[in-house]
């Protein structure tokens, strides 16, 4: 039985917030009601944001555990760094920028409700 990844939930106490960070980063269409945003971005599964009052941001690495994070695949890792901050992300590890041309690697991120994420070059 073949299975295909339809959403990825990630909770949020600030549902306007989260939901317009991914929505920023992703592109694509934002449908919003009163407890859940979804982002359909062409090539993804949606990303819905789903209100969890009382939500505790992931910590990772030093505490609250990660409980999901998300990989992106990028071909210019200095473009996606700067468009992932200033959609609202927080660089993780390593925390200082990333430089210019010809960016190898990776680099972890948080969106504004704590959800880590990575862009990686490729």
């Amino acid at each position: 039985m073949p299975l295909t990844l339809a959403s990825v939930v990630v909770d949020a106490a600030d549902v306007e917030t989260e939901g317009a960070f991914w929505h920023r980063l992703l592109g694509g269409s934002l449908t919003r009601t009163p407890a859940h945003h979804f982002v359909q971005a062409p090539g993804l599964p949606v990303v819905v944001v789903q209100s969890a009052p009382g939500h505790t941001s992931p910590d990772w690495p030093d505490g609250v555990s990660q409980q999901i994070h998300l990989d992106f695949a990028v071909e210019d890792l200095a473009a996606a760094d700067h468009a992932a901050t200033a959609a609202g992300a927080t660089r993780l590890r390593p925390a200082e920028g990333v430089p210019p041309e010809g960016s190898t690697g990776s680099r972890v991120y948080a969106s504004p409700a704590g959800h880590p994420f990575c862009l990686r070059a490729v």
